[in-house]
């Protein structure tokens, strides 16, 4: 889980070449096809990412002291890409991620290392803001992927990479309805044992630790970390979610589930 920003910016290009052989290999009726995600096809994911590369782009040069972001222009960025034929679309984001991507492949280790900008309320190195990207692109490259195979997993670097952002994943995107509950989740490959906690708010910790992972939880669940990775993006439906093991309360994946619709 080595989090270092040019590990990150590695994955990232990794990727991007993982999108790019997906896309040069698709036929229009394919990019029009229905992605993972239920209300856009992998045309609109292709668009999502590359205006996302367009606001990454952005938010960097203005984290390397550059013009700040004007968010309120984010609007303009989006109907832009949506407006896009599906063919255009996919090309254009290719081209967007690379520029974002060659941008961070040149900076210096010491322009990466002054890197400290508030974003969405949260203080980010260089290591975080290209952790938020490849979170993203990962997680929307395997909704293109499986779209054409259905055992399509997330890329493995990136799984790896990614498990030490979880926990914050999980309480931005953990909703905390219905009765509190407490559930173990042991995922392999890598290895890691999380509790999470469903309360006031969704909080996920390293077993055993301090407050609630110090405690005993009567569920349990063991899986994959590609799985768990998903789950925590809301993409563990039940035809998604082979090798997945639970104790317990057999309801436990179905709350799970409720508790992480998607992002």
């Amino acid at each position: 889980m080595d989090n270092a920003p040019r590990v990150l910016i590695a994955a990232l290009r990794n990727s991007h070449e993982r999108l790019a052989s997906l896309v040069d290999a698709m036929s229009e009726d394919q990019l029009t096809r229905r992605s993972y995600c239920a209300d856009w096809t992998i045309a609109q994911v292709l668009s999502h990412l590359g205006s996302g590369a367009e606001i990454m782009l952005m938010t960097l040069e203005a984290a390397l002291g550059g013009p700040p972001v004007d968010r309120e222009g984010f609007s303009a960025i989006w109907d832009r890409w949506n407006a896009k034929p599906p063919r255009e679309q996919a090309a254009d984001c290719l081209t967007a991620d690379d520029v974002h991507i060659k941008r961070l492949e040149g900076l210096t280790d010491a322009e990466l290392a002054g890197i400290d900008y508030e974003f969405f309320g949260m203080r980010l190195d260089a290591a975080g803001l290209i952790r938020l990207r490849l979170s993203e692109h990962a997680v929307h490259t395997w909704d293109v992927a499986v779209a054409l195979d259905p055992v399509a997993e997330v890329a493995p670097d990136a799984v790896d990479l990614l498990m030490g952002h979880l926990a914050m994943v999980a309480g931005w995107a953990g909703r905390a309805e219905g009765e509190p509950f407490r559930v173990r989740l042991r995922g392999s490959a890598p290895e890691v044992d999380f509790v999470l906690e469903v309360a006031e708010n969704v909080s996920l910790e390293p077993w055993p630790g301090t407050g609630p992972a110090g405690a005993t939880a009567g569920r349990q669940v063991q899986l994959p970390s590609e799985a768990l990775l998903r789950l925590v993006f809301g993409r563990l439906d039940p035809e998604h979610a082979s090798q997945v093991e639970v104790s317990g309360d057999p309801g436990t994946l179905d709350r799970l589930r409720a508790v992480f619709p998607g992002m």
